[in-house]
């Protein structure tokens, strides 16, 4: 079954089904937020520090949290030391995911 994605620029379908997520990452931000688009990613404020991979691990939970997936569902795929990463959604949790979420609010 193939995922329903909303026409982004920051999520592209896969042959095999699963999703790949541009974000731009702003880290040691107030509160973690979705900030609008920037270069075709999805700009996400993040409330954690670009330490130890940290920002990487809230990004992850977070976005997790936002889709309604489990955590082992995403995978870093890549900018692992970069403010712009690309996060992949496996397949099998690509169908069930709340995408709307992602979706950035008129204006922002």
């Amino acid at each position: 079954m193939t995922p329903t994605l909303p026409p982004q620029s920051f999520l592209h379908l896969q042959k095999d089904g699963a999703v790949l997520v541009d974000v731009h990452v702003i880290p040691n931000a107030a509160r973690t937020q979705i900030q609008g688009l920037h270069d075709g990613a999805l700009r996400v404020r993040l409330h954690a520090p670009p330490v130890d991979g940290k920002a990487n691990l809230a990004l992850q939970a977070w976005l997790a949290e936002t889709l309604g997936v489990p955590r082992s569902a995403l995978e870093l795929v890549r900018g692992a030391t970069a403010r712009r990463k690309q996060l992949r959604v496996a397949a099998r949790h690509a169908t069930q995911a709340r995408w709307q979420g992602l979706l950035p609010s008129p204006g922002g």
